[in-house]
């Protein structure tokens, strides 16, 4: 099937995004809570949900006209990050009409590529079928990312933190994309020693050092820029070598910054110097083998070794994250697998995305005062075999239904023999 057919296909679905509806008010009795917060695990614990807000954790709680929920001593999670992702900024990866992560203006506009205001949530779309596909796995909010591409330059540009309830707003703090190390060479000149000569040359633009004529910058960029030059906004650097980031840690407390990392294959390298920076790392758990010269030192221990040093960390997929949100707990549980403590592996998946991208007042864990963003397994949710029972979100129901179980219904029927002139079941009714 081609994929214009693809999308055709996709027009037909019928909506899957939930129904706005006013929050339930409803106990969840006897779960075993993972809290995501200092308190650990919780067995035997009930929690009580009013007005999408988490009203009481505890033992034994009485509530009365609300529905219960009895959980049966199932994990109850803090919905899970789907990593730095494109969900609701592509739909059919090989059809670029249907991409809108990355800006690529050098055809163009070769006089002005670097463009740090490109804003991604500008197109953000919540009707998108990657939105429940993910949701029915757990998956409750997604950092988008800003791409970079050929013609556009190093810095791909700004993104932001989505609940994936279906609302088209953002929420926390916009953030910045730069891509660093060998990916990103042909971005500047065929040199990572260009990328860090490009960096310098913004930030003396900034500072009114560069003559007009040289500029890379537009009016709008600099205004941008200077948001997140000395420590006023989150920037996210896609790198994994370990000299790379070195670099980078000098670079960032040159100037100031605050900033997160993507990738870090080799970042256990350096685990001391990150702790010490208090740079989160979002690690690939998977990346264990030396697939270019940037990850030569890749390790499936990566995770565990950065914990231990005392670097915050979280989980990303490398590569096609938009569809497949729904691996990275398996990252978090090969993590584990690998020496990461459990609570860790879970922390890596909620309170810690929530708390790197300024989003941890509202979700990332279950307290008091909380959003009511939680999930209910059939098992561990760090063991893929589980599968999530029941998703609220802001305390309304999420329908466990995607593009993806709805195929599976469809096609796993028995296949009826059609009447004469009469077309397969599959088929849409005429």
């Amino acid at each position: 099937m081609s994929a214009r057919s693809i999308l055709f296909a996709l027009a037909l679905l019928p909506a899957l995004a939930p129904q706005h509806a006013a929050a339930q008010d409803f106990l969840i009795r006897n779960a075993s809570v993972h809290t995501a917060t200092a308190q650990g695990t919780l067995p035997g614990t009930d929690v009580l949900v009013r007005g999408g807000k988490i009203a009481a954790v505890g033992k034994g709680l009485v509530a009365e006209g609300v529905e219960v929920v009895d959980a049966a001593g199932r994990p109850l999670t803090p919905t899970l990050f789907g990593g730095i992702s494109g969900i609701g900024l592509e739909e059919v990866s090989s059809e670029i009409p249907t991409q809108d992560a990355a800006l690529a203006l050098g055809a163009t506009a070769k006089d002005v590529v670097v463009r740090p205001e490109f804003d991604v949530t500008l197109a953000y779309n919540p009707d998108s079928v990657l939105v429940p596909v993910a949701r029915v796995e757990g998956i409750g909010f997604t950092l988008l990312t800003a791409n970079t591409a050929p013609g556009g330059s190093i810095i791909g540009g700004q993104g932001a933190m989505v609940r994936l309830d279906g609302s088209p707003d953002t929420m926390g703090p916009k953030v910045l994309f730069v891509s660093l190390g060998g990916s990103a060479a042909e971005l500047s000149g065929a040199s990572r020693a260009g990328q860090w000569m490009l960096l310098d040359q913004l930030v003396s633009e900034l500072r009114g050092e560069m003559p007009a004529e040289l500029a890379h910058l537009t009016p709008a960029g600099r205004s941008v820029l200077k948001n997140y030059i000395g420590g006023g906004g989150r920037i996210v650097f896609e790198v994994n070598r370990a000299a790379d980031i070195r670099q980078l840690l000098r670079w960032a407390a040159k100037h100031h910054l605050d900033i997160a990392i993507s990738g870090g294959a080799e970042a256990w390298r350096l685990g001391a110097e990150l702790a010490a920076a208090k740079v989160p790392v979002f690690v690939d758990a998977l990346a264990n083998l030396p697939a270019n010269f940037d990850q030569i030192h890749a390790t499936m221990e990566n995770a565990a070794r950065l914990r231990a040093a005392g670097v915050a960390v979280g989980f990303s997929l490398a590569g096609d994250s938009s569809h497949n949100a729904r691996k990275n707990r398996q990252l978090a549980g090969n993590a584990v697998a690998h020496g990461l403590p459990w609570e860790d592996g879970l922390a890596g998946l909620t309170r810690v995305p929530a708390e790197a991208f300024g989003v941890a007042d509202r979700i990332g864990s279950i307290a008091v005062g909380k959003s009511a963003d939680l999930v209910l397994w059939s098992g561990d949710p760090l063991d893929v075999a589980h599968t999530a029972r029941q998703v609220w979100m802001q305390g309304r129901a999420i329908p466990m239904r995607s593009r993806q179980t709805e195929l599976r219904d469809r096609y796993l029927r028995p296949t009826p023999q059609p009447e004469q002139g009469q077309l397969p079941y599959a088929y849409p009714a005429r």
